[in-house]
C-alpha cells in the first residue's frame, strides 16, 4: 500500500512541477511568436496544460482514497485486497494463484488482480473452501479456493 502512495506521489510530483514550471514557460514563448489564432505551438501548451490539470485532479483523488483504506478492517479469515490466494481451476484443472491489489498495480500476467476487476469481485469476501463461479467478458470461471493468505500475513486453507 506505501509502494501504491509513493508512486502516486511521485507521479503527482513530476506532474505539478510540469504544470506550475514548464507549461508557463512553454506558453509564454509560443505567445511571443505571435498571433495565437493560427500558433500550433501555443494550442497544444493550452491542452498539454488541460490534460496535465485533469490527471492531476485524478491522482490526488485516488491517493485520498487510498490513504483512507483502513488495513485493520480487511478481513483476517476471508479474501479481501492485498489477500494472495490459491484457486483450483475445475475448467483447466490446475491451480492458480491471484493477488489482488488496487487498480493501478494490477498486471494479470503476474498473478497481480485489481479488486475491482471481474475476477477481483468475484473473489472477495470468500474463504477457503468455497466454490466459486465468476463470469467474466466471454468466459465463465469455476475456482475452488484452496488457500489464501490474508495483507495481516495469516494464511488459511
Amino acid at each position: 500500500m506505501e509502494e501504491l502512495k509513493k508512486k502516486l506521489q511521485d507521479e503527482i510530483a513530476a506532474l505539478e512541477r510540469e504544470f506550475r514550471m514548464e507549461l508557463p514557460k512553454e506558453i509564454l514563448r509560443a505567445r511571443e511568436l505571435g498571433d495565437l489564432s493560427e500558433n500550433a505551438e501555443y494550442h497544444a501548451a493550452k491542452e498539454r496544460q488541460g490534460l496535465v490539470n485533469a490527471r492531476l485532479g485524478q491522482l490526488r483523488k485516488r491517493l485520498a482514497e487510498i490513504s483512507m483504506i483502513d488495513l485493520q478492517k480487511v478481513p483476517r479469515d476471508r479474501i479481501g485486497f492485498g489477500s494472495t490466494v490459491v484457486v483450483y481451476d475445475v475448467v483447466r484443472e490446475e491451480e492458480v494463484t491471484y493477488r489482488l491489489v488496487a487498480s493501478e498495480e494490477s498486471d494479470v500476467k503476474n498473478g497481480l488482480i485489481s479488486t475491482s476487476s471481474p475476477i477481483g469481485r468475484g473473489l472477495l469476501n470468500k474463504r477457503a473452501g468455497d466454490e466459486v463461479r465468476i463470469v467474466a467478458p466471454g468466459v465463465t470461471l469455476e475456482y475452488e479456493v484452496v488457500r489464501l493468505t490474508t495483507i495481516h500475513g495469516e494464511t488459511v486453507e
